[in-house]
């Protein structure tokens, strides 16, 4: 059995010099366009759109493309330097107790903000039964959220990533076609877009009473956290950290690592691409047709409030299409979300010592057990709080207090780890500490919006 972790030398692999033969060793976009195109986008950007209308669309642009430079140069380095996502943060300075001597204080803070992240997956679990009930009036939510978390753990006690691979680009191009549809469809009716409303869009205004919304919108939408995580272990099992190989002796090392970086940034540049033509449309029909008609997304009605978006623009017919759609969306987002978790979770025994990183079998034993389980642990948490919006707004919280935790990592491990023939140039090292100063604001907006919150 093969350990995509492990055994790199006997893969190394020139990487393909011509763009066409890139294109084909594209896939961990896909899979993690799943999880990224998902709750933030169908329940969150929606909810925002609903709420404020068009007056924060400069503001989702920025939630969708602000992030990607740090996934891009975060899974650089994790290819390059042959390190797991959480054996690099354990690499940072400023060392607890943990493990045989002493851990990085940020495997314990990512390890704190884990429960907040499953109570978010219960939301998209809760959501994705809401639309099956959309589909089957008579059953009960309760049973088909169970039902649909029985089903994410079946597929995710598998282990495979070639199977996850097809099943995403299935429900990826589902969801897409179909908002995609319903966006043109809303030029035909009374809700249609007009030049002076999305010019509103970009008057930069930011009005404070969505700020908590507007906040969670910027940690659930684009590529959150959680996925700038996960992609990282998808690219490992995707084979480009074992095609670039160990040996950094050999002289074909740096040509070899900067070319199979560059498969990457081309992988990245196509989830972007992916997640801007999914998020926009929900924005969009939002504003243009939630807020039009008064319609808030909320609790167990979320699900039937936001079908409106499609039963306004392209007739009551379209309910059971919507049902699909939004199905697809939120049950990809539990299948390659809590797929990345779980091998997320045996690299934490790993460091702290319970379990040898030499120790295939047990390692896949603990990917395979974990896929199974959280599921059903999310079900658990949308069973005792049903309210889509409520749930995914603690997850997508806690994600953008995150989010500069990742983007100062990378900058550090970069400065300090990464072998200087594959270093980024000075422009991307700028952009990516812009990015690391804005993150650090929203991070301590947020924190300010909670304690705020708890003060009234």
């Amino acid at each position: 059995m093969s350990d995509p972790y492990t055994e790199r030398r006997d893969a190394v692999r020139a990487p393909p010099a011509r763009w066409a033969a890139r294109w084909r060793h594209l896939g961990p976009s896909v899979v993690i366009a799943g999880s990224i195109v998902g709750s933030g986008e169908l329940v969150l950007t929606s909810t925002l759109g609903a709420t404020a209308g068009f007056v924060l669309l400069w503001w989702l642009l920025v939630c969708c493309w602000s992030k990607s430079i740090v996934q891009a140069e975060l899974a650089r380095y994790i290819v390059c330097s042959g390190d797991t996502y959480l054996r690099a943060l354990n690499r940072l300075p400023g060392r607890l107790p943990g493990g045989v001597a002493g851990v990085s204080w940020v495997l314990w803070f990512s390890l704190l903000a884990f429960i907040p992240g499953v109570i978010g997956m219960g939301g998209i679990v809760g959501g994705a039964a809401q639309a099956l009930a959309l589909l089957v009036p008579a059953g009960d939510a309760q049973t088909i959220t169970w039902l649909a978390a029985g089903i994410a753990s079946a597929i995710l006690a598998s282990g495979s990533y070639v199977r996850l691979e097809r099943v995403m680009l299935g429900l990826v191009a589902c969801f897409t076609v179909a908002t995609l549809l319903a966006l043109v469809a809303m030029q035909f009716t009374e809700y249609r877009l007009t030049a002076a409303g999305l010019a509103t869009g970009f008057e930069f205004d930011f009005p404070p009473q969505y700020a908590v919304l507007a906040l969670a919108v910027y940690g659930a939408t684009g590529v959150n956290s959680a996925e700038i995580c996960t992609y990282t272990y998808w690219c490992i099992e995707k084979g480009y950290a074992r095609h670039v190989g160990d040996d950094r002796s050999d002289p074909a090392w740096p040509a070899r690592a900067r070319g199979w970086a560059g498969v990457l940034r081309l992988d990245v540049g196509a989830t972007l691409l992916m997640l801007t033509c999914a998020t926009l449309p929900f924005y969009l029909l939002g504003a243009g047709v939630l807020a039009a008609a008064e319609q808030r997304p909320q609790g167990v009605d979320t699900l039937t409030a936001l079908s409106r978006m499609f039963t306004h623009t392209l007739g009551a017919w379209s309910l059971p299409l919507f049902g699909i759609a939004a199905f697809s969306i939120l049950f990809s987002s539990v299948v390659a979300g809590f797929g990345g978790v779980s091998r997320l979770v045996p690299d934490y025994l790993v460091e702290f010592g319970v379990l040898e990183r030499a120790d295939l079998e047990r390692r896949l034993r603990w990917i395979r057990r974990c896929g199974g389980l959280l599921p059903l642990a999310a079900a658990a948490f949308f069973t005792a709080a049903p309210n889509p919006v409520l749930l995914l707004t603690i997850g997508a919280l806690m994600g953008a207090v995150l989010l500069p935790v990742q983007s100062g990592a990378t900058l550090w491990l970069q400065r300090r780890w990464m072998d200087p023939r594959v270093q980024p140039s000075r422009s991307t090292r700028a952009l990516l500490w812009l990015t690391f100063i804005f993150q650090v604001l929203m991070a301590g907006a947020v924190a300010w919006s909670v304690m705020h919150a708890s003060a009234q």
